[in-house]
């Protein structure tokens, strides 16, 4: 019994530490976007980073000090709805993105791109949506109104994009009372409107499920290696072959699609002439997998 607690405990720290991992390089993704592509063109970008990029522009004021005062309070809201855990992963987030930023700054003094706005904004869009989406992936948070729409997508089945876009028009709308340029103002609307699809294609890539069908005589031996090596549930369906009459056994697995190889290759070593139907889902939803959401 202390052996398997042991490595229960063993196991979740192991996905803990690929998480923190994980958030870590999400920031620093983020970093590169916001201090190397959007600060040196005056591009301005959403969320906390954009109000501090505004307050920078105006009166000098380090951008990571506006970032980390305004995180400050909204992560008291947070530890109250979304919980420690929650928290404790925004907060070593916010950490990470408030030391990468002057660490850019400082060996990065002039854009690498310079006289092609658009393309600061493409870049930059990527990589912020990119490094806040490998965040979300991890059950984590760069802070800002990211908080605010992780906790409407924790009680809707709202995706987080949208719920960004929201929020970010109006910090992007108000750089121009600063940066006095409405072309800047609209590359800012192209940052959000590029990172907001970058973050949902990075989290919804993440979540992307799979479902299979199959029949095989050895199914038995099957099903309990996808239930000990890929902690997936099996369900056995009762068949009859119509050309044959002979009463078949199918199973019925839901899992991820980066586990769809796993599966694969665990049936062929077993049963290389086993019948399968693989199929894309829409959602799984229920343990191990996203959580109801409606109204």
């Amino acid at each position: 019994m202390s052996s398997i607690f042991q490595i229960s405990n063993r196991q979740q720290l192991l996905r803990e530490t690929k998480d923190y991992l994980l958030i870590a390089l999400g920031m620093i993704m983020y970093a590169v976007g916001w201090t190397v592509f959007l600060l040196p063109n005056n591009l301005p970008s959403g969320a906390v980073p954009g109000i501090a990029s505004v307050v920078y522009w105006a009166t000098g004021f380090p951008v990571q000090y506006t970032y980390l005062l305004i995180n400050f309070a909204l992560l008291l809201l947070a530890l109250k709805i979304l919980g420690l855990k929650f928290c404790l992963k925004t907060i070593f987030a916010v950490g990470v993105l408030t030391f990468a930023t002057p660490v850019f700054q400082h060996f990065i003094k002039d854009s690498l791109i310079n006289d092609q706005p658009f393309m600061a904004c493409v870049l930059g869009a990527s990589f912020c949506g990119g490094g806040i989406g490998v965040a979300f992936s991890a059950n984590g948070s760069t802070g800002g109104t990211d908080i605010i729409a992780a906790i409407i997508n924790k009680y809707r089945d709202i995706t987080l994009g949208k719920v960004i876009l929201m929020c970010d028009i109006v910090i992007i709308t108000s750089s121009y009372f600063v940066l006095h340029d409405w072309e800047k103002v609209v590359y800012g609307y192209v940052v959000l409107f590029i990172s907001s699809f970058v973050l949902d294609q990075v989290v919804n890539s993440a979540r992307q499920s799979v479902q299979f069908f199959i029949i095989s005589q050895k199914y038995e031996e099957i099903g309990k290696r996808i239930n000990k090596d890929l902690h997936r549930g099996v369900t056995f369906i009762d068949g009859v072959g119509c050309y044959t009459n002979n009463n078949v056994k199918m199973m019925f697995v839901l899992a991820k699609k980066r586990e769809s190889n796993m599966i694969f290759r665990l049936i062929k070593d077993i049963d290389p002439n086993a019948f399968v139907s693989q199929s894309a889902v829409i959602g799984v939803f229920g343990e191990g997998f996203d959580k109801i959401k409606v109204k």
